[in-house]
């Protein structure tokens, strides 16, 4: 019975994207690359900008979320501070916030300080929105790690920075590559965050273009291109999922989701 629900389920997200790579290689004439040709070729189609575009925010938004979550996990699973409980509390009740709710007051507060319209502004705006549970599943990829690693480091000389980053960065490299995945993941699919924040064509994201290509020349729509290019943007996403679907499962089951 468990295979057989499995079955169904993979059968079930699997179908999708299967179809669509079928569609995106299927023309009047038989089978082909040419809706790809004219993904890359027409005039709202993709350009080489808007494939670094996403590049670059999904690696802005990677980095800057391993980074914070990181040291929050650490100091919330390692240390103790007033107001820590609360504090972290506070943390996860960003997860109660749609954050569609509040792209206009941040689209105004980037504007304040010079980041509205840019790849940095939507980066960081989706760093703050993954940060609650990537610092969730830190602190408990951290509480996992028995004390006497750290403690046995700290008795060898070893500072608190030193010992995170020798010691303790190598015990919790599963929770690192899950919070990383999901972050890819989020930034590079990400639709409605640079539709709001981002106006300049040249700045748009793969998303945003294969969303704008809806809009073509008489209200005709070239489904096919447009399945070439869903198909297009979730390579990277099945690759990277492939290459590291043993640590990133790992990442849950040793302590991730404990607490």
């Amino acid at each position: 019975m468990r295979r057989l629900t499995g079955a169904a389920l993979a059968i079930l997200f699997v179908f999708p994207l299967a179809w669509s790579a079928f569609a995106s290689v299927r023309t009047p004439t038989g089978f082909g690359l040419e809706n790809y040709a004219r993904l890359f070729t027409a005039d709202n189609g993709i350009r080489l900008e808007h494939v670094f575009n996403s590049i670059a925010v999904s690696a802005l938004t990677v980095g800057g979320t391993l980074l914070v979550s990181t040291l929050g996990g650490y100091a919330f699973g390692r240390f103790s501070f007033p107001g820590k409980n609360v504090l972290f509390l506070l943390t996860l009740a960003i997860l109660m916030v749609p954050y569609a709710t509040i792209l206009i007051a941040l689209y105004v507060l980037l504007g304040w300080i010079g980041l509205e319209d840019s790849l940095v502004g939507l980066s960081l705006v989706l760093i703050m929105f993954q940060l609650p549970f990537s610092i969730f599943m830190m602190r408990n990829s951290f509480e996992a790690v028995p004390k006497e690693l750290e403690e046995a480091a700290l008795l060898d000389g070893c500072g608190s920075l030193r010992a995170l980053i020798r010691i303790m960065l190598p015990a919790v490299k599963p929770g690192l590559i899950t919070v990383g995945l999901f972050a890819f993941l989020t930034s590079w699919g990400e639709f409605f965050a640079p539709l709001i924040l981002l106006n300049s064509t040249d700045k748009f994201t793969m998303m945003l273009t294969v969303a704008n290509m809806r809009t073509a020349t008489f209200g005709a729509i070239d489904y096919p291109a447009l399945e070439a290019g869903v198909t297009f943007m979730a390579v990277p996403c099945l690759i990277l999922f492939l290459i590291l679907q043993r640590s990133y499962v790992r990442g849950f089951m040793s302590g991730a989701l404990r607490g």
